[in-house]
């Protein structure tokens, strides 16, 4: 009896507290399914098929699976009310299953197969058509997979995108031709959205996700679509202003306690400037323009998120205003331009109110005075090709720009570096230097190179653990 059925789902309930179904409405002919949004201590997807004058359940953590390529996890749940296929509504905190539940699809399906070891399905709903194969594994955890192909021209969500570079450069002449955004001083990070997760990544591939808790709220707020993102993690000041230096706070924490104390002090933005991925679409192809379309209909402006308007001509006008305002500059991009992963190209251009670029640290000089015992300057170099081989060039010292607890970190980490020889080919750093394994990339502020291609006034900004030192080259060169 569909009473014994429910035995389960009335136990974990408390009805004078909670707006569920408590039964009672009888069988129809069967074959209805709901699938229901559950934003809970986690978010994810109910799908509930009637049968038997209940709704037999199951948890899917990320939802359907929109290719046969992959299998998900569906953890088989109490049966529940038949009324349960049209709820929608807010479980009060405590209650099982506390949280908010919509409708996210529903309508009919016919069973192909029906036993213990195997339930296949064909879903007839308003956003889902298909068939899909649920099995158990251990426990109560089940698989549920699609069995049949993907939409027509709908594609898996890429593993990883290497982000598109700009090139340094000038405004452009054609200005009309050209969007033009702000340049954020912050991390370059693609975002990969799924079934309610966000996952993020550096430039350089590394998982960055778990330094900035705050950012996981715009997976929620995606729910179940499937998206990849292209931005900057930005620290605001409390004048509105970003700045590298500020993030340093956040880049380097060694554990999950020292993020979140970090988070109160030093918040991060995920600022929002491209849409390379939507529902099964790769959108490398479009137009600049389209893209940017695309992005903002799905209305990404949150507590931790947002996505700035472009300007359409008028660069100058811009650069200008971000000069005054101290702000490092703007980068232009073709109106026209398409996305081309892991290149730079010069369809995007960065335009520099002040000269910086990233250099890799292969040692340093003790320091005097104040500064005994400590560092007194880092000994800055690019890489340059010389016939087949790629070799470090020496660009000068960075003596400025430091805190007490950036000198005390750069120490730590330096003297784990320690190398006996200069990893410095031709020109070479001062007798007393020590040197260390190029590993460590800084981006530095100076005024202009010298003819000999030395720094001039450099400053330090921080470091860069997104950038891999082997790609450090001699930007002025680069752009020319």
């Amino acid at each position: 009896m569909p009473e014994d059925k429910l035995t389960e789902y009335e136990r974990k309930r408390s009805f004078d507290r909670t707006p569920e179904p408590q039964g009672g409405e009888t069988a129809e002919d069967g074959g209805r399914f709901v699938v229901q949004e559950h934003n809970a201590s986690s978010l994810h997807w109910d799908l509930r098929l009637e049968r038997d004058g209940v709704a037999v359940s199951w948890a899917l953590p990320k939802g359907l699976p929109p290719h046969p390529k992959e299998n998900r996890l569906a953890v088989h749940t109490e049966d529940h009310p038949l009324e349960y296929l049209t709820f929608e509504g807010e479980i009060p905190k405590g209650e099982y299953g506390g949280g908010t539940m919509k409708v996210w699809d529903r309508g009919t399906y016919e069973a192909l197969e029906w036993h213990d070891k195997k339930v296949t399905v064909v879903l007839h709903g308003e956003r889902v058509e298909g068939t899909y194969g649920l099995f158990p594994t251990k426990g109560k955890n089940w698989m549920i997979h699609r069995m049949d192909p993907a939409e027509p021209g709908r594609e898996p969500m890429p593993a990883r995108i290497e982000p598109m570079a700009a090139t340094l450069g000038k405004l452009p002449r054609e200005d009309g031709t050209w969007a033009y955004e702000l340049k954020w001083d912050g991390v370059r990070a693609i975002g990969y959205c799924d079934a309610g997760h966000l996952r993020l990544e550096s430039r350089n591939g590394r998982d960055i996700t778990s330094q900035y808790p705050e950012l996981r709220a715009l997976g929620r707020k995606l729910g179940s679509l499937q998206v990849v993102l292209d931005g900057e993690i930005v620290a605001f000041d409390e004048n509105g202003k970003p700045g590298f230096q500020r993030l340093q706070r956040r880049m380097h924490l060694a554990s999950d306690a020292a993020v979140r104390r970090r988070m109160a002090d030093t918040p991060v933005t995920y600022v929002l400037f491209d849409l390379l991925f939507l529902e099964g679409r790769v959108l490398y192809e479009l137009a600049y323009t389209d893209r940017r379309k695309l992005l903002a209909e799905l209305e990404l402006d949150g507590p931790s998120w947002q996505t700035p308007a472009f300007h359409q001509g008028d660069g100058r006008g811009l650069l200008a205003l971000t000069k005054n305002q101290g702000l490092e500059g703007v980068v232009a991009k073709r109106l026209d331009s398409r996305y081309l992963p892991g290149r730079r190209s010069r369809s995007w251009l960065k335009v520099k109110n002040t000269t910086s670029q990233d250099f890799v640290i292969g040692g340093w000089m003790p320091g005097e005075g104040h500064r005994t015992n400590s560092i007194g300057s880092l000994l800055a170099g690019f890489y340059e090709q010389d016939g087949d081989e790629l070799v470090l060039r020496y660009a000068g010292r960075v003596g400025t720009g430091f805190t007490a607890e950036t000198l005390r970190d750069l120490s730590r980490t330096l003297t784990k570096l320690r190398a006996e020889d200069s990893p410095f080919t031709g020109r070479q750093p001062p007798k007393d230097a020590i040197f260390a394994e190029p590993k460590l990339v800084a981006e530095v502020e100076f005024r202009e190179w010298t003819a000999a291609r030395t720094l001039r006034a450099p400053s330090y900004k921080g470091l860069r653990d997104d950038r891999d030192p082997a790609e450090v080259r001699h930007e002025g060169e680069s752009a020319a």
